[in-house]
């Protein structure tokens, strides 16, 4: 199979979809492996690191999607993308549809066969190529978090962990799965006062089980207004997979809070778990609403290019293997867990998360 990996056009995204060894795989099992010019600058990899491996490197995006059967991205296709993407071409990525109409009617008008990496799921609910930048994403929630709460940022002027003699910080956080677990190992870690709110009792047992001083509490709308309004930190670690993630504060309730409080919205890219939460880029990560600094990145993991794009060939190599080994006739028949990920194909919704979630079908 021809694979193409195009350079990241995304706004402060520096990761690469693919690692030079994991080019070396994929050649090494008889693939063509076409790789954008400076696609892994950002990641710390060099065109010539690439062409050692096996690939060859084209000079722009247009002769990668012309000459490839299978794209290969870390993030959803931008708008200057989608006029390249044909017919059937696999497309296999982080694409988030639940959180964009707009995304999701270019891929049916293109008749693209989208895979997202965050709908394949393995047999006990896990989500394996989701994982890893969940678990970048958490643990930077708190890193981005500390830094917002200082004055000279707009925060509160509060230190995370406070010292002998004046207490620590409060953080909130919101969902316990992988983003909050790891945003609790964290800000634990520095010495801060948790809480970790989650629906699920088993979930909270076991967090309570394995992080030591960790409080916990169901998650429901009257713990929630109650716990944020002593906060220094809210993280939103909500994630109901393929499905915009629910409002878990509303504007009323967010008026509650103390000035100078940081919320932290990992779920922004699921259209986020704050109703004041709107995307925002690296290069201007925050804004204020009625005295609250939020911190809505939508790509947290792209700050952090040389250990995300690592993990993410880790998990994704070897699905991007069996695609290109077998084809995707034969994969929606041997593979549940990839035919979980097809969300679009051939100009269908497939995944009933976006048929409930997107306009589309309604229209």
């Amino acid at each position: 199979m021809k694979i193409g990996v195009p350079k990241e056009i995304k706004k402060g995204e520096y990761r690469v979809s693919i690692t030079p060894d994991g080019v070396s795989e994929l050649v090494r099992h008889g693939h063509k492996v076409y790789v954008e010019v400076e696609a892994g600058v950002g990641s710390g990899f060099t065109d010539e690191d690439y062409f050692v491996a096996g690939a060859d490197v084209l000079n722009c995006a247009k002769e990668i999607f012309d000459i490839s059967d299978m794209i290969v991205k870390v993030k959803e296709p931008q708008p200057e993308e989608y006029t390249l993407i044909r017919c059937a071409q696999i497309i296999f990525t982080y694409f988030h549809f639940a959180s964009s109409d707009e995304l999701v009617n270019a891929m049916v008008d293109s008749g693209a066969i989208c895979i997202a990496y965050e709908t394949i799921q393995k047999k006990d609910g896990s989500l394996p190529l989701l994982t890893p930048m969940s678990e970048i994403a958490g643990r930077m929630s708190i890193q981005e978090g500390a830094k917002y709460l200082e004055k000279n940022q707009g925060g509160s002027g509060i230190l995370l962990g406070g010292i002998p003699s004046v207490k620590p910080a409060k953080v909130v956080i919101l969902g316990g799965g992988v983003v909050g677990q790891n945003a609790a190992k964290m800000a634990l870690g520095l010495g801060a006062n948790v809480t970790i709110m989650d629906t699920n009792i088993q979930r909270l047992r076991y967090l309570s089980e394995i992080l030591p001083n960790l409080h916990t509490l169901i998650s429901n709308n009257y713990n929630i207004s109650n716990e944020i309004k002593d906060a220094d930190l809210v993280i939103g670690a909500v994630l109901i997979t393929g499905q915009k993630a629910p409002f878990l504060i509303k504007r009323d309730m967010l008026k509650t809070m103390r000035k100078g409080s940081v919320i932290v919205d990992v779920a922004i890219d699921q259209g986020g778990c704050i109703e004041t939460s709107k995307p925002t880029t690296h290069e201007n990560p925050t804004y204020v609403v009625d005295g609250v600094l939020h911190y809505c990145v939508a790509n947290i993991p792209g700050a952090v290019p040389r250990t995300s794009t690592r993990g993410l060939t880790n998990v994704t190599l070897p699905y991007i293997l069996e695609i290109a080994n077998k084809g995707i006739t034969k994969i929606i028949l041997d593979n549940e867990e990839i035919s979980k990920g097809i969300n679009i194909s051939n100009g269908v919704i497939t995944h009933p998360s976006i048929k409930y979630n997107n306009k589309i079908l309604t229209d």
